[in-house]
């Protein structure tokens, strides 16, 4: 049996593009609560517009409580609805999509 994906249904995505990057919040002890997020830029490959994306960074506190994961796959999921494509500069990505790999039809193939 696979594991959820999503172990946070409260858990929101929000894209912040002023500082590049997505954003995790939740509703923590009935307060709104910056989780973590992950970096990313938008780039032009091969003619079509790609996310970068660099890093994902959980606060130390919400830690190993399956948050990373909700991030990664609520970001994959709306770049998938929007027919965005990504890369990805960071190994937890690249472990997710390895974990996860219907999450690879999105994924920009460098050259």
């Amino acid at each position: 049996m696979s594991q959820q994906k999503n172990v946070h249904p409260t858990a929101e995505l929000h894209i912040d593009s002023d500082r590049c990057r997505a954003e995790l919040w939740d509703t923590i002890d009935g307060q709104r609560t910056f989780i973590g997020f992950i970096g990313y830029t938008e780039e032009t490959i091969g003619g079509e517009p790609v996310w970068r994306l660099m890093h994902t960074i959980v606060n130390e506190r919400f830690g190993r409580q399956g948050y990373a994961r909700a991030l990664v796959t609520l970001l994959l999921e709306k770049l998938a609805s929007e027919g965005k494509q990504f890369t990805s500069e960071c190994t937890y990505i690249d472990h997710y999509l390895s974990r996860y790999p219907e999450y690879r039809r999105n994924q920009a193939l460098l050259a």
